[in-house]
């Protein structure tokens, strides 16, 4: 059993490996999570994280001491960053952690009831969530909300959720009227037996996919959430308002705003290479 096992774990690596820039997205992805981890302890400066005031160190371009300069407060625009990296992965995590269960779950017991009263409410209820463009719905919940990184979080899985509701209404359907669904209802195995069970084996490579390729997205959104306000709050560093807090003083001091930009197209870059690799493994497309 256990020889079969690492056999897997062997094809399912080089299934991986087979497309050069998954691995490369994994490195990405690593990385990114260690820095963030570790932040407090690689930042050469962590009290700059907090409401510092240092106007002798105030707007310095990169150098040896500062290695991504310094903001108009004199703050390492480096520590920040990698501050910053900590809320934006936990925000990633905590979104898709809820989004997707209830997503699953709303979209499995549509496609197992498909053609009754059940369907066509909760398809209707998914379908008025998707039919407004993401970013606008989640600026509007944002905006009512009070802006904070709880808030955002909320913000922006009231809006993700669909997407799993859809995929997986799409799977559970057309897995609805197979042998083993039938062989289930048939020997009396409860509804929760049938969607963990069943269904929830035949999504999970599709699911697992999307949710790599939706870290991405989720920080990317957060970013834009803090850059527009509605997101974390100074003095807290984020990489959206670090980036808005940047743009005011370009091109003079471009490093405040070209920084946190970069990383957030870093950590987009990443986990689109590492959903690719796993989509590799299940073979499925990435979206």
């Amino acid at each position: 059993m256990k020889a079969e096992r690492k056999e897997t774990w062997i094809q399912n690596w080089y299934k991986f490996a087979a497309g050069k820039v998954s691995v490369l997205g994994l490195a990405i992805v690593l990385l990114i999570v260690l820095l963030a981890i570790f932040a407090p302890v690689i930042a050469p400066y962590p009290e700059d994280a907090g409401p510092v005031v240092k106007f002798e160190e105030s707007s310095k371009p990169p150098s040896a001491e500062h290695l991504m300069g310094t903001d108009t407060m004199g703050r390492d625009v480096f520590s920040r960053l990698l501050i910053s990296l900590r809320s934006s992965l936990l925000m990633g995590v905590l979104v898709l952690a809820i989004a997707v269960p209830v997503g699953f779950v709303v979209g499995v017991l549509a496609g197992y009831f498909k053609d009754t009263w059940i369907e066509t409410i909760l398809m209707r209820i998914v379908d008025i969530f998707l039919s407004v463009p993401a970013l606008v719905l989640a600026l509007a919940i944002a905006a009512i909300l009070e802006p904070n990184l709880k808030n955002s979080m909320i913000a922006i899985t009231i809006m993700w959720w669909p997407w799993y509701a859809r995929l997986s209404f799409g799977v559970a359907s057309s897995l609805r009227t197979e042998n083993y669904i039938v062989y289930a209802e048939l020997t009396g195995a409860r509804l929760s037996h049938i969607v963990l069970k069943e269904f929830l084996p035949n999504t999970f490579d599709q699911i697992l996919t999307k949710m790599t390729l939706d870290m991405g997205y989720v920080i990317c959104m957060g970013a834009t959430l803090s850059f527009v306000g509605l997101g974390e709050q100074p003095p807290t560093p984020a990489l959206g308002n670090m980036i808005n807090d940047g743009v005011k003083f370009l091109p003079d001091m471009w490093w405040l705003a070209v920084f946190p930009a970069v990383a957030i197209i870093v950590i987009v870059l990443g986990f689109n290479l590492l959903g690719d690799g796993v989509g590799n493994i299940f073979n499925v497309e990435g979206k």
